[in-house]
């Protein structure tokens, strides 16, 4: 006669209990480098500057310069405040010093990074104060919204961004069936994410210029890049694939994106590295449609086609091999089924 079933649950043995501990403490870990590493590695080392000027004074100005602060600037010398105004409306520059005429004058462009404009009048303001001669003139080129002086909307909205295309390819992947339904699903919410988005922060916080069709439009590329890669590796490799993504659009792209400071700024090549990652090259497009009349867009809407462009081949791929696995699977239920009907 058997005796009586224990009804008491099984305990989950210590070496479980440990590993468990021991994976939690490496992701937690993971987290702080990712987070932290960035911002408290962050200097400037790099960024690119403008000289203008006579060249006598022009390489004074970068002696002392690189005297105060070695490997901070990379200077480029222009002859005059015209071609030094075009590489900073380019974006090939983030500021300049104009010794061209008369007294210094330091050119920024706070929308592009204003900690570099501060840093880089700071630094201008105390060069010239070693001669004993009166301050630069600061003139801002392309200077942030009234509404929003400090940049801090536009900075705060890379986060959402890529949260806001997570979000998306979750919910698509659990309510959504069909290949085409998903990506056509992924496409049109990145369209009204972004006109709402941009409206958001354009008519509301302030805190962008331009034209609101070209911010809507960056926002929307920026979220259709996000989820269709995700959408795309979670076909290919199922759960998994959402960790895969959140690494990639959160760990790596957002917190080397640059974009409460300048990708110059990062720790050694992460930022420019981050750069190609979605969060890095949709907020340097949003900042150029915004401020510079779309000028320095085309490396990162190359970036971001490229990203939406495999995340749909990645989820075709992903669906045509579960198509084929559940096809080969078929036979082997079949010839169980008469089996299991005769029993």
């Amino acid at each position: 006669m058997a005796g009586p079933v224990s009804t008491t649950p099984q305990k989950t043995p210590w070496a479980r209990v440990a590993a468990t501990v021991a994976l939690l403490t490496v992701i937690i870990s993971v987290l702080l480098t990712a987070f932290a590493w960035p911002a408290a590695r962050s200097s400037l080392h790099d960024v690119p500057v403008v000289v203008a000027g006579p060249p006598g004074a022009a390489d004074q100005m970068v002696a002392a310069l690189q005297q105060r602060m070695p490997d901070a600037f990379d200077i480029t010398r222009v002859a005059d405040a015209a071609a030094a105004e075009e590489a900073v409306r380019d974006r090939e520059a983030y500021g300049a010093i104009d010794l061209s005429a008369g007294p210094p004058r330091v050119i920024v462009a706070s929308a592009a990074s204003p900690v570099v404009a501060q840093a880089l009048t700071a630094v201008a303001e105390a060069v010239r104060g070693d001669g004993g001669t009166p301050a630069a003139a600061v003139r801002d080129l392309a200077p942030l919204p009234a509404d929003d002086p400090r940049g801090v909307g536009l900075a705060a909205s890379a986060l959402p961004l890529v949260i806001g295309g997570m979000l998306a390819a979750v919910l698509l992947t659990s309510r959504v069936r069909g290949t085409v339904r998903r990506l056509a699903g992924a496409l049109a919410y990145s369209v009204t994410a972004g006109l709402a988005m941009a409206a958001i922060l354009q008519f509301w916080l302030g805190s962008l210029n331009g034209a609101y069709v070209a911010n809507a439009g960056v926002i929307a590329l920026s979220v259709a890049a996000t989820s269709t890669t995700i959408l795309g590796l979670e076909a290919l490799f199922g759960t998994v694939g959402f960790g895969i993504g959140a690494a990639i659009m959160v760990l790596l792209g957002n917190t080397l994106s640059g974009a409460t400071s300048a990708p110059e700024m990062l720790p050694g090549w992460s930022g420019q590295f981050g750069q190609f990652l979605p969060p890095g090259a949709a907020g340097w497009l949003l900042r150029s449609t915004a401020f510079f009349d779309g000028h320095g867009a085309i490396r990162p809407i190359l970036v971001l086609t490229a990203w939406l462009l495999a995340g749909a081949i990645l989820v075709v791929v992903g669906t045509r091999r579960a198509a084929r696995r559940a096809v080969a699977a078929r036979p082997a239920d079949e010839a169980r089924t008469p089996v299991a009907a005769g029993a």
